[in-house]
C-alpha cells in the first residue's frame, strides 16, 4: 500500500514538474497567474470606486451588470477559440482588457463619468469571457500526457487562489498609497505582461475553421448541443451547475455565518475567506496523490461532497474552529472539482467545439452563482441560517450520491486501448498530436474489416475516410503507377480529404484485412485543428504526390 502511494506521489510530482520544463506550458501558467492577479486587484479598486460614488448599491449594481452581459456572451465570446487560433485569441483579449483598464485608469484621473468608467469595466468582463474557454481548449494540445493536463489545470487553480491573496492585497496596498486610477493602470499592465508571454507560446490549436459566416448564430450554440447530445458531458456540467448554485448560497451565507451565527463582526468574514483560500492551496496538495490515478471522475464527486458536507457539520455544531476548519475543507474541495471537472471536460468535449463547451461552463457558473445569492435569503428566511447551511450541504450530496453510480461511468470511455493508441502514433500524420487529442481520435476508430479481393473505394469514389491497416495487407493501386502493397501500420485516404478531391487510386484488400477508419469530419478537425499536424499533412502529402506512391489516396 505505502509502495503504491509513494510511486503515485512521484508519478503526480513528476507530472508538476513537467508542467513547467514544458516551455509553453510554462508560459501559459505565468500568463494566467499575470491575468488573475490584475483581474482580483481591478475588482476591489471597482467596488471601493462603486461605493464612493454611490455606496453599496453602487457596488451591487456594478456587479450584476457586469456578471449579467457576461454571462450571456460567454457562449458566443467562446465560438472565437474553435473558429481561430486559440492562442491568437487569448492575446487580443489581453490586449481588448489593456485598452479598456487602460482606458478606465485614463477616465478616472480626468474625473470622467462614472458610467464611462463602469462600460469600460463591463468591457473587460466580456473580453475575460473570450480569454477563459480559449486557455481551457488549447491546453490539451500543449499537455504531453493526461498526466500533464491535469497537473497543469492543477496548477491553474492553484496560481488562481494564490491570485486571490495577491490581486487584492496588492490592489489595497495601491489604492492605500495611490489611487483608483493607478490601480486601473497597474491591472492594464498586468494584462500586458500576459499577452507578452503568450506571444512566446510556439503551439497552437484550433476547431473548425470552416465555420460560415451565415451559421455563426447557429454554432456559438454548438456548445449546448454538444453537451445535450453528450450524457457524460450533461452529467460533469450538471454537477458543476449545483456545486456552484451552492457556492453562490455560500458567498452569502459565509457573511451570515461570520456576523450573525458566529458573532465575529466584519474581520470575521476575513477570516472565514482566508480559511476557503488555505483550503484551496492544501487542496493542490491533496492532487499530488490522485493525479495519477485516473478515475477524476470519482475526485470530481468527492470535492463536490466536500462543499456539502462541511456545510451540514457547521449547521449542526457551530464554533469558530469548526467554521475555519469547514471553510478550509471546502476549500479543498474546490481545487479538486475546478481540476477534475475542467480535466473531464477537456478529454471528452470534442476538439472542434471544446472552446464553445467552456463557454457554457462560463455561463452555468455565472449564472448559477447569482442564482444561488438569490437563493440565499430565501433560505435563511425560510430555515434560519443554521438551517440554511444545513439545507444548501446537505441538498448538494444528495444531489451527487444520487448520480454517484452514474459518475463512476464517466472515466471509463477516456480508456482507449494502448495497441490504438500506438498504432496512430506510427501515423506521421497523427504523430505530433497531443495524447488527449489522440485518444480522441482513437475513440472515434471504427473498424472495417474485409475479405481477400475486397475493394476498400475506387479510385475517382469521393473521400469519406481515412484508413489504417490493422492487420493484412491492401493493394494500393494509382493511376499510371506501379501499385503498391501496405501492411500494418500503413494508412491511405489523406489526400482525398485533405485537398477535398476525388479518390486518386483504387485500394483492394491484398488479403484477409483489418482496417482501422475515421470518419471524414473527425480526421479533418484533428488534423488541421493542431499546426504541427497540419504542417506534417502537408509533408505527407507532397511526398506522397512526388513519389511512386502517389496515388496512395
Amino acid at each position: 500500500m505505502r509502495t503504491s502511494l509513494r510511486r503515485r506521489l512521484g508519478e503526480s510530482l513528476r507530472a508538476f514538474a513537467a508542467v513547467f520544463a514544458n516551455p509553453d506550458l510554462r508560459r501559459i501558467e505565468l500568463a494566467w497567474g499575470g491575468s488573475v492577479i490584475g483581474q482580483w486587484g481591478y475588482e476591489v479598486a471597482l467596488a471601493v470606486f462603486a461605493y464612493r460614488a454611490g455606496g453599496a448599491a453602487a457596488v451591487g449594481v456594478v456587479a450584476l451588470v457586469r456578471l449579467l452581459p457576461a454571462a450571456v456572451v460567454a457562449p458566443f465570446a467562446a465560438l472565437l477559440g474553435d473558429r481561430f487560433w486559440r492562442r491568437r485569441i487569448m492575446v487580443a483579449a489581453d490586449l481588448a482588457r489593456v485598452c479598456a483598464m487602460g482606458g478606465a485608469g485614463a477616465a478616472v484621473f480626468a474625473g470622467a463619468s462614472t458610467v464611462i468608467v463602469y462600460s469600460l469595466a463591463v468591457l473587460t468582463a466580456l473580453a475575460s469571457t473570450a480569454f477563459g474557454p480559449a486557455q481551457s481548449a488549447l491546453l490539451p494540445s500543449l499537455a504531453r500526457s493526461p498526466e500533464e493536463l491535469t497537473a497543469a489545470n492543477a496548477t491553474s487553480t492553484t496560481l488562481e487562489s494564490v491570485g486571490f491573496f495577491i490581486g487584492p492585497a496588492l490592489g489595497g496596498l495601491l489604492l492605500a498609497v495611490t489611487s483608483v486610477g493607478a490601480v486601473f493602470a497597474a491591472t492594464a499592465a498586468l494584462f500586458l505582461w500576459s499577452a507578452l508571454i503568450l506571444g512566446r507560446v510556439r503551439t497552437d490549436s484550433r476547431g473548425d475553421p470552416g465555420i460560415e459566416v451565415d451559421s455563426i448564430g447557429r454554432e456559438a450554440l454548438a456548445g449546448f448541443r454538444a453537451i445535450a447530445g453528450e450524457g457524460r458531458l450533461r452529467l460533469v456540467v450538471g454537477l458543476y451547475g449545483a456545486q456552484t448554485v451552492v457556492a453562490g448560497i455560500m458567498r452569502v451565507l459565509l457573511v451570515v455565518t461570520a456576523l450573525r451565527i458566529l458573532d465575529l463582526g466584519p474581520s470575521g468574514v476575513g477570516f472565514l475567506n482566508s480559511a476557503n483560500g488555505v483550503g484551496a492551496l492544501a487542496g493542490a496538495i491533496v492532487l499530488l496523490g490522485v493525479i495519477s490515478t485516473g478515475r477524476l471522475a470519482t475526485v470530481f464527486g468527492l470535492g463536490i461532497l466536500l462543499w456539502g458536507v462541511p456545510l451540514v457539520l457547521l449547521g449542526l455544531s457551530p464554533s469558530v474552529a469548526l467554521a475555519l476548519f469547514c471553510f478550509g475543507v471546502v476549500g479543498v474541495g474546490n481545487v479538486l472539482v475546478d481540476v477534475a471537472g475542467l480535466t473531464l471536460l477537456q478529454r471528452m468535449a470534442p476538439d472542434e467545439v471544446r472552446a464553445r463547451v467552456f463557454g457554457v461552463l462560463e455561463s452555468v457558473f455565472l449564472a448559477t452563482i447569482g442564482i444561488g445569492a438569490i437563493l440565499a435569503p430565501l433560505l435563511t428566511s425560510a430555515f434560519g441560517p443554521r438551517g440554511a447551511l444545513i439545507a444548501a450541504g446537505g441538498g448538494l450530496c444528495v444531489v451527487v450520491l444520487l448520480f454517484w453510480r452514474r459518475l463512476g461511468t464517466v472515466d471509463a470511455p477516456a480508456l482507449v486501448p494502448e495497441e490504438e493508441l500506438s498504432l496512430l502514433r506510427g501515423v506521421p500524420i497523427f504523430a505530433p498530436l497531443p495524447q488527449v487529442t489522440l485518444e480522441q481520435v482513437a475513440s472515434h476508430l471504427s473498424q472495417v474489416r474485409l475479405a481477400a479481393g475486397d475493394v476498400v473505394f475506387r479510385r475517382g469514389d469521393h473521400g469519406d475516410r481515412f484508413y489504417v491497416v490493422e492487420a493484412g495487407e491492401v493493394i494500393v493501386s494509382p493511376e499510371s503507377r506501379p501499385p503498391v502493397t501496405l501492411g500494418r501500420g500503413g494508412y491511405f485516404g489523406e489526400i482525398a480529404l485533405l485537398r477535398d478531391v476525388p479518390r486518386t487510386a483504387t485500394v483492394t484488400a491484398r488479403t484477409e484485412v483489418e482496417l482501422h477508419a475515421l470518419e471524414r469530419d473527425i480526421f479533418i478537425a484533428a488534423v488541421t485543428g493542431h499546426a504541427p499536424s497540419a504542417e506534417a499533412a502537408d509533408a505527407v502529402i507532397a511526398t506522397h504526390l512526388g513519389s511512386a506512391s502517389a496515388g496512395r489516396l
